[in-house]
Formats: structure tokens, sequence, C-alpha cells
């Protein structure tokens, strides 16, 4: 499978692709044509401030559901990540079809689904919002993508595993330094990455910053004693 961001070869747009016409794309990606550089350069060529309703409308994602009056204390309303910090990720945290991402607050999919389909890597969401969960689950099975999966659960309370996580300010306070211990577990097991939009992990002694290229986006690689560093 063709890489996006990652990849320094050239991928060739599938014929027939029209720009203009998310909704016609759409079979690109059902049938597997439409991926890695070639959907990069896509997007890329789709105006900033229209590539989150072209992706949606790419993926055949629906308006999502009320948010839940029983959201626990902690928890954040549904808000989807803007595709250009999900482009930023895939590129700075060097996905690979090898890595496992999992994306803590994943809502409808987007993250997931499009970091997938860019890079080859298996991908999980782990969501509270059980609606959302059931929206994403079927849609990743409308598009055929089974290395895409979601989890309905609360991310501070389930045992979690990958190789990068992504979070999207997805809950606050004691739930947030949760989750936190979470990903913790699997650094102490293995290198891993942390992406996180508008959100900074400042003093977390097992978490070391990278510069990136976005201010929206921070990076940050595992830095646990006898656990070796990530070498991408």
């Amino acid at each position: 499978m063709a890489t996006c961001a990652t990849d320094a070869r050239s991928c060739p747009q599938p014929a027939g692709i029209d720009r203009a016409a998310p909704s016609a794309a759409r079979a690109g990606i059902e049938s597997g044509a439409l991926r890695g550089r070639a959907l990069f350069e896509l997007l890329r060529d789709v105006p900033s401030r229209d590539r989150d309703g072209w992706l949606d409308e790419l993926l055949g994602f629906e308006d999502p559901p009320p948010d839940l009056a029983t959201l626990p204390r902690g928890a954040v309303p549904y808000l989807p990540s803007g595709v250009d910090e999900i482009l930023a990720m895939v590129i700075e945290a060097s996905i690979q079809p090898d890595d496992e991402l999992v994306d803590l607050g994943s809502g409808l999919g987007r993250v997931v689904i499009l970091a997938h389909l860019l890079s080859g890597a298996r991908a999980c969401g782990v969501e509270i919002q059980e609606p959302l969960v059931r929206l994403a689950t079927a849609r990743c099975a409308a598009l055929g993508l089974p290395l895409v999966s979601f989890v309905h659960a609360n991310a501070a309370d389930v045992e979690l595993d990958g190789s990068v996580f992504f979070l999207y300010a997805p809950c606050n306070g004691a739930m947030l330094a949760g989750v936190l211990r979470r990903i913790e577990t699997v650094a102490r097991r293995r290198p891993i990455v942390v992406c996180a939009v508008d959100l900074e992990f400042h003093g977390v002694p097992w978490l070391r910053a990278r510069p990136t290229a976005r201010v929206s986006l921070a990076v940050y690689d595992s830095c646990v004693p006898g656990v070796p560093l990530r070498s991408r």
C-alpha cells in the first residue's frame, strides 16, 4: 500500500478522480485506489477553509448526533479535529504501515480513517459516546476498511496498546490524568509517540517534546529508562 507524507516517492493520481466532487471520489476510497500520496495531494489541492467539509463528504459522514447528557465529569463534548492537523500529525509522527494508531476521543472517526488511508497503519478509535462509535463503525464497513476499528469505552478506564496516540483535548482534570497513566503503561513496554492538538503536556517526565511545524500540534516521544527510543 502506498503511503503519503512519509514516502518520498511520488504516487500517481488515480484516473477519473474529480477534485471538485468528493462524493464521486469516494469510489476510489471504496475500491482501494485512492490512498497514500494520491489522497494527500488531493486534499492539499482543496482550499484549506473547505478541507474539513470536503473530507466529511468524501467519507460519507452524517451529521453527528447530540452529545449524551450523561457524559462523566471531565469528558469533553464531541468536536472533530481539523484535517490540517491530521495531515500534520501523519507527517510529524512519521506514521508507517506497521504502526498502530490510537485516537482517544475518536468521535465519528475522522482521525483514524484519514490517518489509515494516508499511511496504511492499523488504527483504533476509543470513544465514550456509543452513538458515535456505532456511526463510525458503520462508515468503516461501508468504506471497506478492516484495519480501522472502534471501542466504546472511557479511555481512562480501558487497557491501551499502540505505537502512536492522538488526543484532541478529549477530556480534562482527573480523567485526563487517568488517560495519561494508561498511555504511560504502554510507554513502559514499547517506544511510542503522543500527538496532541490544542493540548500540551508540561512536566510529564516520560514525555520528550519534539519541535513541530504546526503551532496547534504538539508531538512527544516517550523516554522511559530501559525502553529504546522510537527509531523513525
